[in-house]
């Protein structure tokens, strides 16, 4: 096992053409702050934009929500996130459900927003933005 305390694990996600939209609804809805957003025209040799992206799509991107780093880049023919989510634990109800109802709005629900034996509240879905989603309310 790695002892080594520079070690920093991060999340990214590619997008089908929405990443600015993603980043900024994220940022204004869920408290977040974008670091960074570069495009493809940033790019030093315009060569090297990939077949299908366009001059104002994102190369990269960096937002940090809940103490959290997320990056990002529009990817042409990307597909959705299938198998992982961003979970967010949240400290209340009100709260919970309030964002429940931001991030299903366009979305498809998993699993709907209820409680159970491990939560006050729990839901799991992808949002309009093709990221997947875990909401956690403990107490």
């Amino acid at each position: 096992m790695n002892k080594n305390n520079s070690l920093k694990l991060d999340v990214y996600i590619n997008y089908k053409g929405n990443c600015r939209e993603a980043f900024q609804f994220y940022e204004k809805r869920l408290g977040g702050k974008i670091i960074s957003i570069s495009t493809f025209k940033d790019l030093p040799d315009p060569a090297n934009i990939p077949n299908g992206a366009k001059e104002d799509d994102v190369l990269h991107a960096r937002i940090e929500i809940g103490g959290t780093a997320l990056m990002g880049a529009d990817i042409p023919n990307a597909e959705p996130m299938r198998s992982a989510y961003l979970s967010l634990t949240i400290d209340s109800i009100e709260e919970t459900e309030r964002t429940y109802k931001l991030l299903s709005d366009g979305g498809q629900i998993f699993m709907k927003m209820e409680e159970t034996f491990f939560a006050k509240r729990f839901a799991m879905l992808r949002d309009k933005f093709g990221t997947n989603w875990m909401l956690l309310c403990e107490s």
